[in-house]
């Protein structure tokens, strides 16, 4: 340990374009060398499916074609309304997407987050215009321990202090342990989280009467978004809209 922090030091009085001679820049999806850090290559950028209008008002879904009669929702909109009012996401949860967020969240590439979390300030510049403050899905605090960060965390730090919005991330917790979402159905997902989530009294002056932005890495079918939502709502926020880096599904129509 004494080792590395004497390297880290070492490297900390080494200029910026020295380092860089040491540690080219490199691609944050495949590693190949690039002119900028924190940068995708050609060829991860062109497999970036970034979601771009025309998206279902509330759950942020693209649609194939621009029908050109304004505000739209889809079908699973219509029918299944989600708690937070408006989802927005940067790309599709496909190949480049899926594999920055496994590095952010499994490989322990904390740099990620920043360059993810600029991503994220474009594509839901609406939603951060009008928020009075931003949380963080929150992580239980066995598998935050295990995990050592939240991911979710530290991509809505970066939109915050961006964006100068305040940052609170205590106050919204995990009330209860809940089993990997992986693999379950939308309904078993939605029950795995039911009371999941909930707003400490001492906290609840921090979102109370203000319209919250909920940010989380990836939203799959929007359980996590709903039970989190619910839960905020009941503490007294005005309002929750969700922010995240990636969105499972695919275009509409």
């Amino acid at each position: 340990m004494t080792a590395i922090r004497t390297v880290a030091a070492a490297l900390r009085g080494i200029p910026r374009g020295a380092l860089s001679l040491i540690y080219p820049p490199a691609c944050s999806g495949c590693g190949a060398a690039t002119a900028d850090p924190g940068a995708l290559c050609p060829s991860c950028w062109s497999g970036l499916r970034l979601i771009e209008e025309p998206v279902c008002q509330r759950y942020g879904t693209p649609f194939a074609v621009d029908l050109g009669i304004g505000p739209l929702l889809s079908p699973r909109a219509i029918a299944e309304p989600p708690v937070f009012g408006r989802c927005r996401a940067v790309a599709l949860y496909d190949s480049v997407a899926r594999r920055l967020a496994h590095r952010l969240k499994y490989e322990d590439r904390l740099d990620l987050a920043k360059v993810m979390a600029r991503m994220m300030s474009a594509s839901g510049r609406g939603l951060i215009a009008e928020a009075e403050c931003l949380v963080p899905v929150p992580l239980h605090r066995a598998r935050l321990w295990r995990r050592r960060f939240n991911q979710a965390a530290l991509l809505a730090q970066a939109i915050a202090a961006d964006a100068d919005r305040p940052f609170v991330p205590a106050a919204l917790e995990r009330a209860r342990a809940t089993r990997s979402q992986v693999g379950l159905s939308r309904a078993a997902r939605a029950e795995n989280l039911s009371g999941a989530f909930r707003v400490p009294p001492a906290e609840a002056h921090r979102i109370r009467g203000r319209r919250v932005l909920l940010v989380d890495d990836v939203t799959t079918t929007g359980a996590t978004g709903n039970a989190a939502a619910r839960a905020l709502l009941r503490g007294g926020a005005a309002s929750v809209d969700l922010l995240t880096f990636a969105l499972v599904g695919d275009t509409i129509g």
